[in-house]
């Protein structure tokens, strides 16, 4: 299977086909996902909540972002790899932003970076796709915001507030952005902006009609406590497939059972 680029995943709009995405913060997790043919694999600062413990994203620093997008990188053959953006990064300046963009193209061997926008970072966007940076937008509810907006709420439901995502959408394509991240706004919204626009929309509780979906794998995979966004699909539970190996582990080494002489050497 060949690599897959901006141009390939920007051309799956024009084609209609789903674009598939997937967080990843290790090389053993990157290499299963990339082996199923999944698109774009996003090292996602929701790593503050699934690996660090953390209740927000806020804490999550550059060199952590960096870190677990170069060992990501080793379990990469095929799909687009994606790093995240952590908060303040680049609110600070144009310049800033510019330079950790860089750092997560050269350290941590990423092929493009994801930003949480508003207005105020359309230029920013811009200044790091002319540097040669592919850039990812990303709108509707922006967990580095959480602070002002109150908490993880629907984004969009109001209808200036709808209006405003989709200019701020269209905005974000002319500033340069090869696709947009929608979360958590109505389905009929995130229909709105994908049709207004001409690079793909990549949902998380968006709704069916973006142009690619993407889930946190811990969630997909059903390793993270419930409960549950509304939006997530568990398509196993090997947080239940863990506890019970582990708990059979503990009772095998508490009555001697393991190891036995077939797990001994001579």
């Amino acid at each position: 299977m060949s690599k897959v680029t901006v141009p390939i995943i920007v051309g799956k709009k024009k084609r209609n086909e789903k674009i598939v995405t997937l967080t990843a913060y290790d090389a053993a997790t990157a290499r299963i996902i990339d082996e199923t043919g999944v698109d774009i694999i996003l090292v996602g600062d929701s790593l503050g909540n699934v690996i660090q413990g953390l209740d927000k994203t806020l804490e999550v620093t550059m060199d952590e972002m960096i870190y677990h997008t170069k060992i990501v990188s080793r379990g990469i053959n095929r799909a687009h790899l994606c790093g995240d953006m952590p908060f303040m990064s680049y609110q600070s300046s144009i310049e800033v932003a510019i330079r950790n963009a860089g750092r997560f193209i050269k350290d941590g061997r990423a092929e493009s970076v994801k930003i949480e926008t508003n207005e105020n970072y359309l230029e920013t966007i811009y200044a790091i796709q002319k540097a040669g940076i592919p850039v990812m937008g990303h709108i509707g509810l922006c967990p580095q915001s959480v602070l002002m907006t109150g908490g993880y709420k629907i984004q969009g439901r109001e209808k200036n507030e709808a209006k405003r995502l989709v200019g701020l959408a269209n905005s974000i394509e002319d500033a340069g952005a090869f696709s947009i991240v929608l979360e958590s706004i109505p389905l009929k919204l995130a229909k709105k902006i994908t049709k207004s626009i001409g690079i793909p929309t990549i949902g998380i509780g968006a709704g069916p009609y973006c142009d690619g979906q993407v889930l946190v794998i811990n969630d997909l995979v059903g390793l993270t406590p419930d409960p549950a966004p509304k939006f997530v699909k568990k398509y196993a539970n090997v947080r239940q497939i863990m506890t019970k190996s582990v708990i059979e582990f503990r009772d095998e080494v508490q009555c001697g059972t393991f190891p036995s002489l077939s797990h001994s050497y001579d």
